[in-house]
């Protein structure tokens, strides 16, 4: 019998459509973000191997085979992608966000939410405490030129 994070996260992950394979999970991810309303560099995230995305729920998830660090030029800003990174999506919004960390001051903040704002001009980060920090998306449409994709 498994613990009650692992039935959860079964549970969770019941009806989803799972995507395997790096190039074919790439893609779902820019579909995924365009779908949103998000700059495809926003998740700069690296070697994926699986992604699923439960439509009855908006829960989805990308995993890939390392954590990865991206630093974001146009923000000045340190990320951390855990080796799995999960949200329940609506246009315009990932909420309830696992396995996103930005690097703040000398401190790494989880980062819980991530919103479209003014026509999809700008990007609003939220922390677990609550409070968040928006850039113009134009700054991750830089890392989208920059990344070649």
């Amino acid at each position: 019998m498994g613990t009650v994070a692992e039935t959860t996260k079964l549970q969770e992950r019941e009806g989803a459509e799972i995507i395997r394979g790096g190039e074919a999970c790439y893609q779902n991810s820019m579909d995924l973000l365009e779908e949103l309303g998000f700059p495809k560099g926003v998740m700069p995230l690296q070697d994926l191997e699986e992604c699923g995305r439960v439509r009855a729920t908006g829960f989805v998830w990308m995993k890939q085979k390392a954590p990865y660090e991206h630093f974001f030029k146009g923000t000045n800003t340190k990320v951390s992608y855990a080796q799995e990174v999960t949200a329940y999506i609506e246009k315009g919004k990932m909420k309830r966000m696992t396995g996103v960390k930005s690097k703040q001051m000398l401190i790494w903040v989880p980062i819980v939410e991530m919103s479209s704002l003014d026509d999809g001009k700008r990007i609003y980060f939220k922390t677990t405490v609550g409070l968040g920090r928006s850039f113009p998306a134009s700054a991750f449409e830089e890392e989208e030129k920059k990344e070649g994709k």
